[in-house]
């Protein structure tokens, strides 16, 4: 089971993640490339390096991503397909997130991504939904699960929508924002036991 942890801003972050075994890190790019860089530094070879982007127009995703020097660039809502082809010669991971209003039935690369991301209805919001739809109808290729997943949840979530990753931002959160290494551990053992 691929385990992906994001939305990570502080070096003790970063040695949670890396501790507790996660394959990939997420860095939210939309402030500071240069604090991105710093910490995608710690990061060993091996676990995915990710810079995650909202609405920014592809120049400044492309800017953005050289400056942090991460090993891949996640788009994170309505992109087009012709984003993804112009970041394409940057020769880093491209990364499709999106609700999975939008995506069952997705198959992974229909944009020319890498690897999918399948987010809730509300993406960002950090409420459980139902992942029953996924497991009747998954997408194909390598797909990440993302959305109100928690320590308590995960080996659920991934027992019902039976994707090849897992994603998590606030289900690892003591307050917004603010991670606890306890919680990134017992979510990363919880998804590699249930994968």
């Amino acid at each position: 089971m691929f385990v992906k942890i994001c939305g990570l801003s502080t070096a003790q972050d970063v040695a949670a993640a890396v501790a507790a075994g996660a394959d990939a890190i997420g860095f939210v790019l939309t402030e500071s490339p240069a604090a991105a860089r710093r910490l995608a530094e710690l990061v060993p070879a091996g676990v995915l390096t990710v810079a995650v982007f909202g609405r920014e127009p592809s120049a400044e995703v492309r800017r953005a991503a050289t400056a942090a020097g991460v090993g891949a660039v996640q788009l994170h809502g309505d992109h087009p397909p012709a984003a993804f082809a112009e970041l394409r010669d940057l020769r880093l991971q491209l990364i499709r997130a999106t609700s999975a209003a939008a995506g069952a039935a997705a198959v992974c690369g229909d944009f020319g991504e890498d690897l999918l991301i399948l987010d809730s209805p509300v993406p960002g919001s950090g409420e459980p939904w139902d992942w029953s739809e996924l497991g009747a109808n998954p997408p194909s290729g390598s797909w990440m699960l993302a959305g109100g997943l928690a320590p308590a949840n995960v080996a659920e979530a991934i027992a019902v929508a039976r994707p090849w990753g897992v994603d998590v931002s606030s289900g690892v959160e003591v307050r917004r924002g603010v991670k606890d290494p306890a919680l990134i551990t017992e979510f990363v053992r919880r998804a590699k036991a249930a994968g």
